[in-house]
């Protein structure tokens, strides 16, 4: 193998200066091997409040320019022990939901024959029903890693069957998650009736709420999480919403008493262990962030799951070794 192409030379080249990939990476096309990608799903079409996320991606990768190649909270380096690249972004059609999600599906399955794992940024939660579609069709249901203010599984809004709000919905009655090992964390705020969390259980979902964080703490809430999905082929979404407004005011459904950004940051790190097969970090509205708050959030998140995967590739190598 190859040695990895890194990040642009932040001593050769001014931060604000050149491409603006994902922290400065490569593009995909411009090398001839990649372990990771990220690739951006421009898509707002499915949202219910504030519009604006199609424009996520490139803020996201925008607010990546300060990242660097070490990661000391876990002691790794990941563009130096894969190869990470920026896959650019999914041609999505604006004006049908239908035909979008079935463009996702298409686009990260295609990519995925290239790489051994994506991390998509969003655009809205819709996003999450074809990339579970795409990575079950691979791995069988999946658990459900799912960071939100919000449940996202309920019915339909307006008769419509698939928007930011029903994804994990269709994913449970399509069978693409597994039931036993999926779980809600950081959700807070007025449901519409209590009715919604019987179904949600139903659905086969665990919750860790933001109140239970604030409650019995971070290490708790580890612990519940790690339990719960166990060793079962993994699938992350987070909902930058999961955060305070405070943290994150850029997105579209903001919800008080949310995570901090320390807090989301270490549970993914804990996470470590796990066998993680794709991830996304959706609903970053750059129009309602001020000071890229939101999106310097969002760029760390992307940051720690490049870590867990690249970690997760480079043991799987280690292991395979004479």
């Amino acid at each position: 193998m190859t040695s990895p192409i890194g990040p642009v030379d932040a001593s050769l080249n001014p931060r604000y200066a050149g491409f603006a990939t994902f922290a400065r990476l490569p593009r995909l096309e411009e090398v001839d091997h990649a372990d990771i990608a990220v690739v951006g799903a421009p898509f707002d079409s499915g949202v219910s409040y504030r519009p604006g996320t199609r424009f996520g991606p490139s803020h996201v990768r925008e607010s990546s320019r300060l990242l660097r190649p070490y990661n000391p909270a876990q002691d790794f380096s990941p563009f130096a022990r894969t190869q990470v690249v920026d896959a650019g972004d999914i041609a999505l059609n604006p004006f049908d939901i239908t035909e979008a999600v079935e463009e996702t599906d298409r686009a990260v399955t295609a990519l995925g024959e290239r790489v051994s794992r994506i991390v998509t940024i969003g655009g809205d939660h819709t996003l999450a029903l074809p990339l579970l579609r795409s990575v079950a069709r691979t791995h069988g249901p999946v658990a459900v890693l799912h960071f939100d203010a919000h449940l996202d599984t309920w019915d339909t809004y307006f008769g419509a069957p698939i928007t930011h709000g029903t994804p994990f919905r269709r994913a449970s009655e399509e069978g693409l998650i597994d039931m036993t090992a999926s779980c809600h964390v950081g959700t807070r705020g007025p449901l519409y009736d209590k009715s919604d969390l019987e179904d949600d259980a139903r659905l086969g979902f665990s919750i860790v709420t933001s109140e239970a964080i604030e409650e019995h703490g971070v290490e708790a809430a580890i612990e519940r999480i790690l339990t719960r999905i166990g060793d079962a082929p993994l699938y992350v979404s987070i909902d930058i919403d999961v955060l305070d407004p405070a943290h994150a005011p850029g997105t579209g459904t903001p919800e008080a008493g949310g995570l901090t950004s320390r807090e989301l940051l270490r549970i993914l790190r804990s996470l470590r262990d796990t066998n993680i097969v794709g991830a996304d970090v959706v609903e970053v509205s750059p129009a309602y962030d001020h000071a890229q708050m939101t999106g310097i959030a969002a760029s760390h998140v992307v940051y720690e799951l490049i870590t867990l995967l690249s970690m997760q590739i480079d043991r799987s190598r280690q292991s395979t070794q004479p």
